[in-house]
Parts: structure tokens; sequence; C-alpha cells
């Protein structure tokens, strides 16, 4: 296989070249790690390199290739690079969360999603980048600083998967793995122009990640890859799904190929916001391409209003109250009420340890209306409840739904404390436990990167992940930053 530039090709691709003789796992490991060193000084995206094991793990690919006498044989991801979300467990490295206190903190086992990565192949060039614990629209935290958008370095990232998006979306990894509870793989992904894809509830478990969720919401954690190609997207997910026997939420799920005839007579639903306030008009303009792309290919196009989506914050926040057994304050290591106002005092003449936005998130936690009565929230339980069946019923088993993944493009660093809400564009489908492929759709006119989410039914998966293909064919994809 021919591959004319590996900073541009799928990890699948890579994959067959190395297989085939066409590139070494040396070459292919080396330019990434090349690019990552050009471009991270500024993203900060890498924040713990293993570049040069990575490189002699290259060499014992390549050497192994050179002796295995069935190339079939080989994994399938034999000697490609990729990149980790720091929040995952990967033996002897820091495994912090972007937490102070965690400072120290080393993995002695991997991640079983990391493990499956490594059993197929995969090299590991450096752990990204994340918001403190795991629970902000930033990646920054005091552990190991901010990282800055590959298209503007004055725009954020997203998180929690900042530091992924980041490093997928510059070109520096093919592929990155990441976890999304409220839009943690999808908002970094959009943010940085990669797809990236959410996928049903209880596909992929979550073992050996930290912080980790806790009763129903690890239904709503999703394991999942970062990718520059849609086309990496669904053999990735085979490879990281499955029970692992830790997991209670995870189950066997059937991931069927779905070729591109299949999706002749698609019914897709056209949603333009959450009905509480405008979406940027490029990106408007973004899901009408798609919708149009996909209606030329012979799909039927509907447009749908569904006002509980402007509650998606309240029902998300209620459910994640509902599950949660240690509060985020406690995660913090601030267990008494008292302890978040001192610490509030002491971030204002620079003395805490934490984010802002972490110590935001822990006061509205205690905060009224935010936090509802346990007969609110069993009534919001209902709620959700009834929102999925009217969701499924509108998508359909062969269909899927076009929607925002945020209201506009990345927003400057700051920013989000101004909007805090915005995630629940994402937060929304966790809670469904509904697959989401996210889809880069081009630049806007100032140079940073458009997106759509193709929704789907439980179980779906290899449906909206298909829809990305297609889109990538017809609009481009992922595009390569100027930098």
């Amino acid at each position: 296989m021919t591959v004319g530039d590996p900073l541009s090709a799928s990890a699948f691709e890579l994959a067959a070249a190395i297989r085939e003789g066409a590139l070494s796992s040396r070459a292919i490991v080396e330019a990434h790690i090349e690019r990552a060193k050009t471009i991270n000084p500024t993203i900060n995206a890498i924040v713990v390199p293993r570049y040069e094991q990575a490189l002699r793990e290259a060499d014992e690919a390549d050497a192994a290739r050179a002796v295995c006498e069935d190339l079939d044989e080989l994994p399938p991801l034999h000697g490609v690079p990729c990149t980790i979300k720091e929040s995952f467990a990967f033996t002897g490295l820091p495994n912090t969360s972007g937490l102070v206190s965690r400072r120290g903190a080393v993995a002695e086992v991997d991640a079983t999603t990391v493990a499956r990565l490594r059993a197929a192949g995969a090299i590991c060039i450096g752990l990204t980048n994340v918001s403190e614990l795991c629970m902000w629209m930033e990646s920054s935290n005091h552990v190991y600083g901010r990282s800055n958008n590959p298209y503007d370095p004055r725009c954020i990232v997203g998180g929690s998967s900042g530091g992924e998006g980041a490093i997928v979306g510059a070109g520096a990894s093919p592929f990155g793995l990441g976890a999304d509870i409220g839009g943690s793989i999808r908002m970094p992904a959009f943010f940085c122009g990669a797809f990236g894809h959410k996928p049903t509830g209880g596909v992929v478990p979550a073992t050996g990640q930290y912080p980790i969720a806790e009763n129903a919401a690890l239904g709503y954690l999703s394991t999942g890859p970062i990718a520059r190609r849609a086309a990496d997207l669904l053999p990735l997910l085979r490879i990281l799904a499955g029970p692992d026997g830790e997991d209670p939420s995870t189950r066997r799920v059937v991931l069927e190929d779905r070729p591109p005839e299949d999706l002749r007579g698609l019914d897709v639903v056209v949603v333009e916001n959450d009905g509480k306030g405008p979406v940027d008009h490029e990106l408007v303009e973004a899901l009408e391409r798609a919708a149009s792309a996909l209606a030329d290919r012979g799909a039927r196009i509907e447009r749908a209003r569904i006002p509980e989506f402007g509650r998606a914050f309240e029902l998300w926040s209620a459910l994640m109250a509902e599950a949660a057994q240690v509060s985020f304050r406690e995660h913090l290591g601030l267990p008494e009420r008292g302890a978040l106002g001192r610490e509030l005092v002491r971030w204002t003449v620079g003395r805490s340890p934490h984010t802002l936005p972490a110590l935001v998130l822990a006061a509205m936690e205690d905060a009224r209306p935010f936090v509802p009565s346990a007969a609110g929230r069993q009534r919001m339980l209902r709620e959700v409840e009834a929102l999925r069946r009217r969701v499924v019923q509108l998508i359909g088993p062969r269909g899927v739904m076009l929607y925002p993944p945020h209201p506009r493009p990345a927003p400057r660093h700051g920013s989000p404390l101004l909007r805090p809400f915005d995630f629940a564009y994402t937060a929304v489908f966790n809670i469904l436990e509904l697959p989401v492929t996210q889809v880069p759709m081009g630049l806007s006119r100032q140079g940073l990167p458009l997106g759509v989410q193709v929704v789907g039914v439980h179980d779906n998966d290899a449906l909206t992940i298909a829809v990305g293909e297609v889109l990538e064919d017809a609009i481009g994809g992922w595009v390569r930053p100027a930098a």
C-alpha cells in the first residue's frame, strides 16, 4: 500500500503500509513524534511524553514484522502510533486526572481499553491533557497547565479529552482514546476539527479510569476514539468494545459494517437548536450542508423541534446527582462545605491548587435549584425515560439525527465560565445513552472547525459512523491546521 503522507493517513492505512512493507513503524512513529515536538510547545496537548519508549517499541514492531511468516497474524494496529487521555491508567505512567493532590500517582496496571489497544499493536507516544477531574469544557489544571487549540491558540480545546482532540486535530496522532460523560469526546473533536465517537452506553468498559462514574452513571460514561479519519472509528470501536468482567454496565454488542449503499433511503431528522437560544449561523449552515449531502445520496430529510432539549442541563444534572455516591466536592478533597469557601478565598490570592471552574462546579453542586430534591430527581428520571422513547421513535431504526455539537465554534479561553451550560448540546445524549458520531464540517470564516453530531438509536453505532464516512467523502473531513 502507498501512503503519501503518514501525517494524513488513517491508522488502519498506516497499519496496512507497515504490514506490506511500504513503510516502517519506526518511520511512522518518528514522523508523528516530530510533528508533536513541533506543535506541542504551542498547544500543550501531550503532557506525559513517552517518545523514546515509543521509538523502541516501533523498532520491536519492525523486527517482529521482519520475522513474521504469516503477516495476517500481526495484530490489527501493529506498529501504529496513538495517544491516550491521562485519566486512563497506563502502567508506570502518571494518572492524576489533573488533580494536584494526585501528583505522584502512578498506574500499576493498564485500563482495560489501554490494554486492548496495546494488545492490538498500537504504540502510545504520550498521554494527553484533561480538565481538572475531567469535569469542564477547558482542558486546564495546575498539574500540567492549559491546552490550546491547534487552529487558534487563543481558543479552547474542549474537555475533558481536550488534549486528545488537540493532538489529533494538529495531525500529530492518527487517533486517541477519550471518555465522554457530558461531551468529553465530542466537544474536543468538534473544537479541534477531528472525528469522535461516543458509543452507546454499555458498549465499552470504563475500568481503569480516574475518576470513575458510579451506579447508573456508568451507562452515561462512554469510552471511545477520536481520530482524524472516519474510517478508523468502527474498527477502533470493535477493539475497545465488549465486557471485561469488571465494569458491570458493559454488554456485548454486534457492530456490523454499514456500506454506503445501505444509506439509500436513510431517514434524517434535522434539529437546529435546543429551543433556548440561537446557534451560530455558520454551524446552522454546516448542518444544512450535511443534510443536503445526505439527501443527494437518497436520504429522506425531516425537520423537527424537541423542546425538551432545552432542559438538557437540568436533566443531566439530576441524573448525575442521583447516581453519585461521592460528590465532586469530595473528589476535590473538600468534603466540608466550609472548606470550599476557604478554597475560593485562597484562589483569589493565587494560592489554591484548584482551577476556578472546578471550584465553581463544586459550589454549583451545593446550590439550588441545580440540585433538586429526591422527589424532583425521580420526576426527572421519568422525564428522561419519556424523552428517550420520543427521540428513539423520531429517529427510527434506519435513521439518524443531525444536531449541533455546541452553540458556537471554539470559544476563547475563559469564556465558558460566562456560558457554563452550553455543554448541554452534547450532554443530553449521555443520559439518553445514544451513540453519537462527531463529524468535522470544514472551517469557519475565522478558520475554526465546524461540525455536526450524528445521533442514532441504541446500538446503531455502525450507522452513525457510516454517515460520518459519507459526510467526510462529500465535504472533506479533517483539515490540517495551517501551523
